[in-house]
């Protein structure tokens, strides 16, 4: 099921016969010569909206160390402050249905600036609460801001760069992600949640006030009509002296095939045509949640406090090795592929978990007390580490590269929705699963990323060094012949 390569003709037709046969190999040449310096224009556009990942980040990371602080200043017990954890993803399913519209109909700018409005109403909601009700408040409204979020900032950036850059820039994404959450971590070891909370707005504001000075995508403006301000805004992101006229030419012939058929809604995205993009889309979001990600990281304290470990020495560790494997990620995604990282990604997460389950497992034996800590430690350190890699960001930028513009909307908001749902299964199961049994909790994870590598092996399809359009036909096609 792998794509074809770089040199040979693929017609652009998506189950339509009157987009022309492009020449592959040409166009490559073509987009390298012009991409071989990256323009400062290119790299400040992707800054302004990747602070929208970090805020993603932080609003993760928040509920970690802030909870002792808060259930102890607001009298909260562990099942209502499993609420507050997981009510975020509530919100952000709520944000997730209509992202995709939003996008669409108002632009990838404005739904940016949308989002952070209700981040910023969510923040100093939580940071002037008194009651659990208004931190739930609080944190549903910045959950709604980061549904909307996850799903236009990849979709942004996917839009924005050319294909031989597109891998590296969507995943600083995911980099922003970890570095919002990691600092949100050490910055709530040593101040008072409310401060933290105001600290959040920050981002928020340096996004909100940084878009009015950044183009839109060019993509979307031709899918509206706006061909001349496509052009202008393909031409500012890829330098005043670079030619963009093949570029814009199949941008153009892209969409206006596109533009012929129906706009497809939630339902009309199980027709035969898309149901390859949707089961790799849908399956890798499922398999990213189940893995146990926002169970880990929302309570990653409460974790190492009960595998006998100091929280600030497991904390200092989780952001040691976030940053630097996340940035490992970034930097390898255009040149492993997409495919060898998720391979790797999935398969060290699986061991991470089998590590730590062993660890308590061996403390419910009463054995090996003075390892089982460190042996927990090293377990969540690989999954963390592991993830950050690539199953992380790797669903993401692959979500905004399989589907065609006349379904993006409808599909980035389901594949969003699927996404959080489980995210919120998670987060809200994981204190009780934990509960339960701790080694069994972790078995349970271990053995879901183990799927995610078979997953991974039987049907996703590598999309580095290819054009969005490219991608699109050829997933097409291959459900067109099924």
């Amino acid at each position: 099921m792998g794509i074809k390569s770089n040199e040979q003709k693929i017609p652009l037709s998506v189950s339509n016969p009157l987009i022309s046969t492009i020449n592959i190999e040409s166009h490559a040449s073509s987009i390298h010569s012009t991409t071989s310096s990256i323009p400062p224009s290119l790299i400040l556009t992707t800054l302004v909206a990747v602070f929208g990942s970090y805020v993603f980040g932080s609003s993760v990371g928040y509920s970690s160390p802030s909870q002792s602080g808060i259930m102890n200043d607001l009298n909260l017990t562990v099942a209502q402050y499993s609420i507050f954890g997981s009510i975020l993803t509530i919100g952000a399913m709520i944000g997730a249905i209509g992202s995709g519209k939003i996008a669409d109909y108002a632009g990838r700018r404005v739904a940016m600036g949308f989002s952070q409005l209700f981040c910023i109403l969510g923040w100093l909601t939580i940071a002037f609460s008194k009651v659990a009700w208004w931190l739930y408040i609080g944190r549903l409204l910045v959950g709604c801001g980061i549904g909307l979020l996850s799903y236009v900032v990849p979709i942004y950036v996917a839009e924005i760069t050319p294909k031989n850059l597109r891998g590296t820039f969507t995943a600083v994404h995911q980099l922003m992600i970890g570095f919002g959450m990691s600092l949100t971590y050490l910055i709530g070891a040593y101040l008072d949640w409310r401060v933290v909370a105001l600290i959040g707005t920050i981002p928020c504001l340096v996004q909100l006030l940084s878009l009015p000075f950044i183009p839109d995508s060019p993509r979307w403006l031709a899918k509206v009509g706006n061909m001349k301000e496509s052009d202008s805004a393909l031409q500012r992101l890829r330098g005043r002296n670079t030619d963009v006229n093949q570029e814009a030419a199949e941008i153009k012939e892209y969409t206006e095939a596109l533009q012929r058929q129906k706009e497809a809604s939630i339902i009309g995205l199980f027709q035969s045509q898309y149901l390859k993009a949707l089961t790799v889309g849908v399956g890798l979001m499922i398999l990213q949640q189940f893995g146990g990600i926002n169970g880990i990281v929302f309570y990653v304290n409460s974790i190492f406090i009960a595998a006998g470990l100091s929280k600030s020495i497991g904390t200092i560790a989780l952001v040691a090795v976030k940053i630097p494997m996340t940035t490992l990620g970034v930097l390898l995604m255009d040149r492993s592929g997409r495919r060898p990282l998720l391979l790797v990604s999935a398969g060290g997460t699986c061991l991470g978990c089998f590590l730590t389950a062993i660890s308590f497992f061996l403390q419910d034996l009463h054995k090996w007390k003075e390892a089982s800590p460190v042996l927990a430690l090293v377990g969540v350190l690989v999954y963390v580490g592991s993830f950050s890699l690539g199953i992380g960001a790797i669903p993401w930028i692959i979500m905004s590269e399989i589907f065609p513009i006349n379904v993006k909307g409808s599909a980035g908001s389901f594949v969003t929705l699927v996404n959080w749902l489980c995210s919120w299964i998670v987060s809200y199961a994981f204190n009780f699963l934990m509960s339960w049994s701790s080694s069994g909790t972790f078995t349970i994870f271990s053995t879901i990323c183990g799927f995610t590598v078979l997953f991974v092996a039987k049907l996703v399809p590598e999309t580095k060094g290819r054009t969005l359009e490219e991608i699109q036909a050829s997933l097409n096609s291959y459900s067109t012949k099924r």
